[in-house]
């Protein structure tokens, strides 16, 4: 059987990432092969890379050319451009078979490396801002407002009408939030001085521990939290009295592979690449590079050493 280069995972290097020749994949009939151009990084996938068993082959977020569509007859033809959600993993190869209800178009003032950006961190925000419903004229916090998810929840949540609270822990980042369209910002370690703006009718939250215990006293009657992680602790201690006697209140666990069950990903992309090509959501990318430096960039995500998405190239 033919070979391609993907990333595995490999213990036996610095990183346990690292570029090796695997079996071409078999596509399902309604499964398209794309040639793929560019991918990137989430901190889930990274995370796992690291006590996953050797050989396994991550990634989520892919970009590229249909090369031989679905036998089925479904989804885009080939040459189209398109970027795609592989849910199960192994997206981050030279060639990916990708179910066709996870794919959608890419226009053409969109480049790959914005389209890249979408599947994981933007179909996230994407989720969590529909979680609040009707949003005009609503109170709404994003906390790690300046991680990929974040970064797009703030603009998502603006475009809906609403007045946007970034939570943020390095004062660094203040301007890069502002420009996404938050209103009012707080930073520092502790989330209490965004009572100041409250309460919310949606907190988009992912840090955990004593900051989700703080976003829970701070919703308006019928608010709603929407939790998707837990990077700063999964242990969290709230004042159950003060969240049930606010009225209506309630905390939603978001698993973006979940929410794909009820709307296909393919819906959420193109919604989300139609306001990438007006102009009116702007992926930020905050590191781009060739797929050789993997286990570097990598790295540099978990250590948070820059702001929004990590993309790469994938070379010949």
């Amino acid at each position: 059987m033919s070979k391609i280069r993907a990333v595995i995972v490999d213990p036996n290097v610095v990183g346990r990432l690292a570029l090796s020749e695997v079996t071409a994949p078999t596509p399902a009939p309604d499964e398209a092969l794309v040639r793929v151009a560019a991918i990137s990084l989430n901190r889930g996938e990274v995370k796992r890379s690291t006590t996953a068993e050797a050989g396994w082959q991550p990634g989520w977020d892919l970009a590229g050319v249909v090369e031989t569509p679905a036998v089925d007859g479904s989804g885009p033809p080939q040459g189209t451009r398109v970027v795609g959600s592989l849910g199960r993993a192994g997206a981050w190869a030279e060639l990916v078979s990708v179910p066709t209800n996870a794919l959608a178009e890419v226009p053409p003032s969109v480049s790959f490396a914005q389209a890249a950006t979408l599947p994981a961190a933007g179909l996230t925000a994407y989720h969590a801002v529909l979680k609040g419903g009707s949003l005009l004229g609503r109170s709404v916090l994003v906390t790690g407002a300046s991680g990929g998810v974040g970064y797009f929840a703030i603009q998502l949540a603006q475009l809906s009408g609403a007045h946007v609270v970034a939570y943020i822990r390095q004062a660094g980042y203040e301007t890069l939030v502002r420009e996404a369209g938050a209103q009012s910002v707080v930073i520092g370690e502790d989330l209490s001085p965004a009572s100041e703006y409250g309460p919310y009718d949606l907190i988009i939250e992912s840090v955990g521990g004593k900051t989700l215990g703080v976003a829970l006293s701070l919703l308006a009657q019928d608010g709603k939290t929407v939790l998707y992680g837990v990077s700063g602790g999964a242990e969290v201690t709230f004042n159950a009295a003060q969240f049930y006697g606010t009225g209506g209140v309630s905390l939603y666990g978001l698993r973006l592979f979940d929410e794909l069950r009820f709307e296909s990903a393919a819906v959420g992309l193109k919604r989300l690449l139609s306001l990438v090509e007006a102009g009116k959501l702007r992926p930020h990318i905050g590191l781009e590079a060739s797929w050789t430096q993997i286990a570097d960039v990598a790295q540099q995500l978990l250590d948070r050493r820059f702001p929004g998405k990590a993309v790469l190239h994938i070379s010949n």
